[in-house]
């Protein structure tokens, strides 16, 4: 059998040919994804800051280290108004109606207890509470006051009771402001 001539294509040739030969589908599959890439740009920026001359050179673990802390603080930032979503805020003790007096949140405690609305009973006995230490010049009437607040005002001159305040705090906020019924 005779040997073929090796083949010496000129240089416009042979661009062509490897150009073919680079289009056909087992290169174009086995090249990196755009995630492989970016990948690729960021540890070729952590190279960059050790000061090594190229991609042989080592990464230093300290970059990596803040980097990596820098991706979990900004998850955690991203992630706490998703998680806190059903934790709502303890809001002021009083509806809009600042005219209703204690008598009338112990009527109406009375009236959702009879009727078996337990939740309404708790919340209207706790305003009560609070109504009444206004009018007795306990409390100062003001505005805007959480449940909290009303227990530690309330713990200083009835300290023997700031337990049970504290819990009946807790109870109306989980009541009227989170998912919990009495």
């Amino acid at each position: 059998m005779a040997a073929e001539p090796p083949v010496l294509p000129g240089s416009e040739e042979a661009r062509r040919w490897a150009q073919e030969e680079l289009a056909k589908a087992e290169y174009r599959d086995a090249a990196p994804g755009w995630l492989d890439s970016v990948w690729a740009d960021i540890l070729d920026w952590l190279r960059s800051l050790d000061g090594g001359p190229g991609p042989g050179t080592s990464v230093a673990a300290a970059w990596i280290g803040v980097a990596i802390a820098v991706l979990i603080g900004a998850a955690i930032i991203l992630a706490r108004p998703r998680l806190n979503a059903k934790a709502k805020r303890a809001g002021e003790v009083f509806d809009a109606d600042p005219t209703v007096g204690a008598a009338a949140y112990r009527g109406r405690a009375a009236a959702a207890a009879a009727a078996g609305d337990w939740s309404a009973a708790v919340v209207d006995c706790f305003r009560a509470l609070v109504r009444t230490a206004e009018d007795r010049n306990v409390l100062d009437a003001r505005p805007g006051r959480t449940a909290d607040e009303v227990a530690h005002e309330l713990a200083l001159p009835f300290s023997v009771a700031a337990l049970r305040l504290a819990a009946a705090a807790r109870t109306f906020d989980g009541i009227r402001y989170g998912n919990e019924t009495a």
